[in-house]
């Protein structure tokens, strides 16, 4: 089924035990957030060394942007709160009692793949087929396969093609890059932890990505028996 870009969205629901309900939308297709922003959101607040993004042409960052409104709702809780989230997406509702800060951090994969960052924009492909809640194999087998299919397409379309993984390698370590600098500016513009500890989180699901890329141990073998029986 093709989704309509301007309508399909990933609805994160969460509710409190003192009776808040808190609802945000991330539209894959992305999504401009137009308005006045926080000064966290600017661009050369603790920009990315890596940013490719002039201030003189961008003036604020587009993933802090993306997260301003998650961080106003959720940033006065603290991590460890127990919360029920539902998510809605693509005719799904998946539902999980969890803390706060494991159901941010599955939320900001979504936000920050369609933030419209450079170097989250690899993600974005992910983040139409998003699976919350994802743990460390499931984040990989998603992430290379999703990889490996975006190669596929480049070579039917005549482009080079990368099948040695080399590009996803350097994709993660900017993503890292990019994690350590929103950290920064979270602490900046949360009042508790959770969104911070969230993305934490978040970053060491591309810590252990990327150390399976550059020392595969044979972490996903037992799922491709088929593949490497002769």
């Amino acid at each position: 089924m093709t989704l309509d870009r301007n309508e399909s969205f990933i609805l994160y629901r969460f509710s409190f035990a003192d009776g808040q309900v808190v609802e945000h939308s991330i539209f894959p297709a992305g999504r401009s957030t137009p308005g006045e922003h926080a000064e966290w959101t600017r661009l050369g607040f603790h920009q990315c060394p890596h940013c490719p993004l002039a201030n003189d042409e961008v003036e604020h960052c587009p993933f802090a942007t993306a997260l301003e409104t998650p961080v106003r709702f959720l940033g006065d809780r603290l991590s460890h709160t127990e919360v029920d989230v539902q998510v809605l997406y693509r005719d799904r509702d998946i539902r999980q009692h969890t803390t706060l800060q494991r159901a941010v951090g599955t939320m900001l994969g979504a936000v920050g793949a369609t933030s419209g960052c450079p170097h989250t924009e690899f993600l974005r492909a992910m983040a139409w087929f998003h699976q919350p809640f994802s743990d460390n194999d499931e984040t990989l087998f998603r992430a290379v396969g999703t990889y490996l299919l975006g190669q596929h397409l480049r070579a039917m379309h005549g482009l080079d093609a990368d099948w040695s993984l080399g590009g996803l390698r350097e994709a993660y370590k900017k993503l890292r890059q990019v994690n350590q600098g929103i950290a920064k500016r979270l602490r900046h513009a949360a009042q508790e932890d959770s969104s911070v500890n969230g993305l934490i989180l978040l970053d060491l699901l591309a810590s252990s990505a990327l150390s399976v890329l550059d020392e595969y141990e044979g972490e996903l073998d037992e799922y491709f028996t088929a593949y490497l029986t002769q």
